[in-house]
């Protein structure tokens, strides 16, 4: 067990987890910017990036990088430093640390070593857009950025999907109109979904409908800016509509001969190996049997 008293004197540095604004600067609080102003170092997501919101504010502080390419080499460095008695401000480009942002690896780090670590909140764009939503509040699950691909996104769906909290996502522009598909292709027509776009910034915008209505508009408008995808929780009658959908694909490949069935899971968002297992034990075969026919890998009889 450890108990922090994070104002107490202490021989060694603290670790500051600084919110900076989302978009609005308006939004940068006093004690955050009087904190970036007395550390030691500001630990950046991306320093050129910091550098805009610190000339604003005019703070002079010395900056090093930390991101998710270098916090291997880096955090144990700053860890170093903080026990040497420095004090150590960690910024993300946007928003909180460590949500769906670098920070999470420095913390834990720091806690291991005793560190006080400090929160200094701020704005966060999943809960500034959900509270202006009209979605249920509360519970909601945030879950940050889906996997790129289809079949491993439409998976994860499958799985969020039956959760009754309000969800929360991230998506990038380019990426949103697909991944509405993929809700729509899981959760049918009707599911309540809601954009945030440009939250705090001036061309700021809420897209409140069903998961058709917002596919059409994407039909004929282009997404640009920063976006918040959220999505109502499953009803009783939303988790078996996609209860009664998983098993529809489950028993649509009894018929089909077993490469092909293996084929059919695949498509639908299973890995090779999983569909495989499946097979297998719907037909009551030998896992590498299937295996064999599924990659038509003859039987070498010497």
């Amino acid at each position: 067990m450890q108990i922090q008293k994070s104002f107490s004197q202490q021989t060694v540095g603290t670790l500051f987890l600084v919110a900076t604004p989302i978009g609005n600067l308006q939004d940068m609080s006093n004690r955050a910017v009087t904190t970036l102003s007395e550390v030691d170092v500001i630990a950046a997501e991306d320093t050129r990036h910091t550098q805009l919101l610190l000339n604003h504010f005019d703070i002079h502080t010395k900056k090093t990088a930390l991101h998710e390419h270098n916090w291997q080499e880096k955090a144990p460095l700053l860890v170093q430093d903080l026990l040497a008695g420095q004090s150590i401000a960690q910024v993300s480009d946007a928003g909180l640390p460590s949500i769906s942002d670098p920070g999470k690896e420095l913390v834990a780090q720091a806690i291991a070593a005793g560190i006080p670590v400090v929160p200094i909140p701020g704005a966060s764009a999943g809960i500034t857009a959900l509270i202006a939503s009209g979605l249920v509040p509360q519970p909601f699950y945030f879950h940050g950025f889906l996997p790129r691909k289809k079949t491993e996104q439409i998976q994860e769906i499958q799985t969020l999907a039956v959760r009754p909290e309000t969800l929360i996502f991230y998506e990038a522009p380019h990426r949103l109109k697909a991944t509405i598909a993929n809700f729509l292709e899981v959760c049918g027509p009707d599911r309540q979904l809601v954009l945030a776009r440009e939250l705090t910034k001036r061309y700021e915008e809420f897209l409140r409908g069903t998961t058709a209505e917002l596919l059409a508009w994407f039909e004929e408008n282009q997404a640009r800016g920063e976006f918040v995808l959220m999505v109502s929780g499953a009803s009783p009658a939303d988790q078996k509509l996609i209860t009664a959908g998983d098993a529809d694909q489950e028993t649509d490949t009894s018929d089909l001969p077993v490469a092909q069935a293996v084929q059919a899971l695949v498509e639908s968002g299973q890995k090779p190996n999983q569909a495989i297992k499946q097979v297998a034990k719907d037909r009551e075969m030998n896992r590498q049997e299937v295996y064999k026919i599924y990659h038509q890998i003859e039987e070498d009889h010497g």
